[in-house]
């Protein structure tokens, strides 16, 4: 991380970063050894949406191995696959985040992310507390049916793609090219900025 300072600034409510600081977070991103960049995709449309999501950042945040690096801006989506009407709409973001976990590892954990917050796996595209997504693994192109990657659909989905380029314009979907052509070819019909709400980078 690099800071940089104009000498002799004469506006008094800035102030440098001390020295200190710097090499703390500098050094904050080197506890993970050898990381991978991974993004996950969150989603909610039962309880407390926002809160939801928020917990579900923190919780990833918490696991040994994980750092989370950005998080997205918050959507509010129609449910996909289902009747227009029968759900109440999502809330959608993306995370981005890097790793020591091998994917399998990482699955493991989105998985017990959704079980916290009792997530109920009844029915295909049916209503839910959280979902949690692992939508790329660094550039792991892999057809394993317990985890395919990237996701099989995450190319198609507005959902996913458009918080994803919020965060990082030139990112690129293994397999697929980059997330901002792809959103060239779908819709974004559906998915609605919600600017009165954020999600925090966890601390």
């Amino acid at each position: 991380m690099t800071f940089s300072f104009t000498e002799g600034h004469s506006d008094p409510t800035v102030q440098p970063v001390p020295a200190s600081v710097v090499q703390q977070v500098d050094a904050a991103d080197t506890t993970l050894s050898n990381p991978r960049r991974a993004v996950i995709s969150i989603g909610a449309n039962l309880g407390n949406r926002l809160e939801t999501l928020q917990g579900a950042i923190d919780a990833l945040e918490d696991t040994p191995g994980v750092r989370i690096k950005a998080v997205s801006p918050v959507y509010e989506t129609l449910p996909w696959g289902v009747e227009p009407g029968s759900q109440p709409s999502y809330f959608n973001a993306v995370v981005v985040l890097k790793t020591t976990l091998p994917p399998s590892s990482l699955l493991e954990r989105a998985h017990a992310v959704e079980e916290a917050f009792h997530r109920v796996r009844e029915e295909r595209w049916g209503a839910r507390t959280i979902d949690v997504d692992i939508v790329a693994y660094a550039d792991v192109v892999s057809d394993d049916p317990v985890l395919t990657l990237p996701h099989p659909r995450a190319h198609e989905r507005a959902f996913v793609l458009v918080p994803w380029h919020d965060v990082d314009p030139e990112a690129q979907l293994p397999g697929h090219g980059p997330v901002a052509a792809l959103l060239d070819d779908i819709t974004r019909d559906g998915v609605a900025p919600r600017k009165d709400l954020e999600l925090r980078l966890p601390e």
